[in-house]
């Protein structure tokens, strides 16, 4: 039987797994062109700071990814704001390793406490280790 640490482990991997996958496909600036002739000085010499990309996950990460995020399923729809919650705080950046979703962001996003957004994470990874169990 899975911890509640390895729980909530896993589905960070999956998170940051997510977030590190490449965006293939056309985007909507390709759309729009715009032919800027004058630049700043900052464009036109290249002092723009680089963005780092996080490296493509590797594929038994992607199943990894996905078996912990169906997961989520052991969560009842009818508590859909919990499975909302450990969906939430399971994206990680994948270079920085910090949650997408502070505690803090999430109860102002659902207007609740800070701590009793945790109160529900935590209920919601008990109902996911109970759904593993019966598995």
């Amino acid at each position: 039987m899975m911890t509640a640490e390895e729980i909530v482990e896993r589905l960070e991997e999956a998170g940051a797994a997510m977030l590190a996958m490449p965006s293939r496909g056309y985007s909507t600036g390709l759309r729009i062109t715009k032919m800027d002739v004058v630049h700043t000085a900052l464009e036109a010499y290249g002092w723009e700071s680089a963005k780092m990309k996080p490296p493509a996950p590797c594929a038994a990460t992607v199943t990894r990814m996905d078996e912990a995020f169906g997961w989520l399923l052991f969560v009842p729809e009818k508590q859909y704001v919990l499975r909302r919650i450990a969906g939430a705080r399971a994206l990680v950046h994948p270079l920085t390793g910090r949650h997408l979703f502070p505690w803090r962001r999430l109860g102002e996003v659902l207007g609740a406490d800070h701590k009793s957004v945790q109160r529900w994470h935590g209920q919601a990874i008990k109902l996911i280790q109970e759904g593993l169990a019966k598995r």
